[in-house]
């Protein structure tokens, strides 16, 4: 397994709406693996294909809970709001309070192509599915922040 490279604000393809995985082959599996170890080696707790590069809709998300490896995936319920913090991988020393969905259901297909469904409420796990189904979008947490503070700020 090797690590990627993260991708940075201004770079196209976080602005890209990520395509749907037709296929899950060995490529994709490999995509999984590196994505994940990519995402361990910057201390991360989530990471979107696009954030390497990659314009499809693959996400891997460990928030301390053991790997979740995501291909497709959906938002079919959502309720509720929470308000929390949030930064990125790819926009490195920034933070920014964003508001969010707090319960989600996200359908999806794990890397054997089995339908899978995943529920989280009001915690990390749901902020993070949806934070990496927004980078699927072109979305950045940034474009959603209701404030936004570069660490180091004494403002902050």
């Amino acid at each position: 397994m090797s690590a990627l490279e993260i991708k940075k604000i201004g770079s196209p393809v976080l602005k890209q709406k990520a395509e749907t995985v037709e296929k899950i082959d060995s490529t994709i599996r490999r995509l999984l693996d590196n994505m994940a170890q990519t995402m361990y080696d910057a201390d991360g707790v989530g990471l979107a294909a696009p954030q390497v590069g990659i314009s499809q809709k693959v996400i891997v998300i460990d928030i301390g809970n053991g790997l979740i490896e995501l291909i497709n995936p959906e938002i079919v319920r959502k309720s509720g709001s929470m308000t929390g913090i949030e930064g990125c991988l790819s926009v490195p020393g920034m933070s920014g309070q964003v508001e969010r969905f707090a319960d989600v259901s996200v359908k999806f297909l794990n890397r054997r192509g089995k339908q899978q469904r995943i529920t989280a409420k009001g915690d990390l796990l749901s902020r993070c599915l949806q934070h990496e189904i927004d980078h699927l979008d072109g979305i950045l947490f940034v474009d959603k922040a209701l404030s936004l503070v570069k660490e180091g700020d004494k403002n902050a």
